[in-house]
């Protein structure tokens, strides 16, 4: 998983919601370190709840808008066929394939399309080893005269838009509506013609959000796609159940990414701060006769003393993880943490940068991090290169993980 990739993925606007899902789910494969995406069409097409041949259509869509660029590979030393590797805009290896289209016969992804059929040519097909179901389009419905389809639409927009062209824009559409048994899509390109051209942009732009809605409220299926159309069932979405239902779903998206994090590495290691920027216990035992006496003198020894119990007792959760990582065992951290620590830099146990970090947690009455003798690399919110104070440099950018981690504390495990 790339927060990169994800967050680049989500800010795409202008796009149906079908080819919206499938490029959120190539950039949750998204590989940081290596570069591009591997998923598999099975996978892709199991993930995003649609028809291989679907797919393959959305890929071609996404390739054509410039959103993705795909490359066949092939293993080394057998030339056996691997999952299409693809390259997203802000990686540097795009505009190399960019231009390439693996396979323009088949748009697979693959100059040999990934098939699920033996390795024997098809007696219906000839040569080639992909069914019609996996590359080709459905056939068109039959429906009523243009004039009686697309009498709305004409008279709101004068002339009125090509009844084919309008067709086209319901077939790329429709595909990405759940349908069911019961649904007809016959009926649902009739209610698509019916409406205005306003009216079938907002029918796209907020289908997605509406499904979410239905599937938030409990309810298990959601409503045929000629019902959606001729209803307008969207117009039922006010802004704020909007933003709710929106809400929701980035919290299962982000709750469905946790990930188990072995002790000192980058995700325990945003855990720990994200849990020391959380609130301070308010359980903590009694002072003594002699520190109560020490607190109510004040001065230097009164607030030595007060880090000293804030350090041993303010954060229980983060004592306890410490506990458990000289026991060499982990912690599940969530994904908006995981998010969170993407730009931290790796620091050595010893460096001036280390001790600066070390400082601050002292001056904060943070516990500093145990020592298990065994890890000597640690991670920290990038400092940078150029400082002349690397503890005031270290508390700035503690501050833009803060910002950047706001709302994760009470979800760090």
């Amino acid at each position: 998983m790339s927060h990169v990739a994800t967050s680049w993925a989500f800010q795409q606007r202008g796009i149906k919601p079908g080819l919206k899902v499938v490029l959120l789910y190539l950039a949750d494969c998204h590989n940081p370190s290596k570069g591009g995406a591997f998923p598999s069409q099975d996978y892709l097409a199991e993930q995003c709840e649609v028809p291989r041949s679907t797919l393959n259509v959305y890929l071609n869509q996404l390739e054509e808008a410039g959103l993705i660029a795909r490359e066949q590979r092939r293993k080394a030393g057998t030339n056996k066929q691997e999952s299409t590797r693809y390259y997203f805009p802000f990686e540097p290896e795009f505009s190399e394939h960019s231009g390439k289209k693996p396979s323009p016969e088949t748009g697979h992804g693959n100059a040999e399309a990934e098939s699920r059929n033996a390795g024997e040519p098809s007696p219906e097909n000839g040569d080639s080893r992909v069914q019609n179901l996996d590359s080709n389009l459905v056939r068109e419905p039959v429906i009523e005269p243009v004039r009686e389809r697309d009498g709305a639409s004409a008279s709101e927009e004068g002339v009125g838009k090509d009844p084919k062209a309008v067709e086209r824009e319901f077939k790329r559409w429709f595909p990405a509506w759940p349908t069911y048994v019961s649904d007809s899509q016959p009926d649902a390109l009739k209610a698509w013609m019916r409406l205005s051209a306003a009216d079938r942009r907002q029918a796209v732009a907020k289908a997605e959000l509406y499904v979410a809605a239905v599937k938030a409220s409990g309810r298990s299926k959601v409503c045929s796609a000629a019902v959606y159309l001729s209803e307008k069932r969207w117009e039922k979405l006010d802004s704020v159940q909007a933003e709710k239902v929106r809400a929701v779903v980035e919290a299962k998206r982000i709750k469905a990414s946790s990930q188990f994090a072995t002790p000192f590495s980058k995700a325990w290691m945003a855990n720990r701060l994200t849990l020391l920027l959380g609130p301070v216990s308010q359980t903590m035992p009694c002072m003594s006769a002699y520190q109560a006496a020490v607190m109510q003198a004040g001065g230097e020894a009164a607030k030595q003393l007060r880090l000293e119990r804030l350090e041993k007792y303010g954060w229980p959760k983060v004592s306890f993880i410490d506990t458990q990582a000289g026991n060499a065992k982990g912690c599940t951290v969530v994904g908006a943490v995981i998010e969170a620590a993407e730009g931290f830099e790796k620091v050595h146990r010893n460096s001036d940068k280390a001790m600066a970090w070390a400082a601050l947690h002292k001056a904060r009455g943070w516990p500093v991090w145990p020592d298990s003798g065994r890890h000597e690399w640690l991670y920290f919110p990038a400092i940078g290169e150029v400082c002349t104070d690397l503890v005031a440099a270290a508390a700035a950018a503690l501050e833009n993980f803060k910002a950047a981690a706001r709302g994760t504390n009470d979800d760090a495990a």
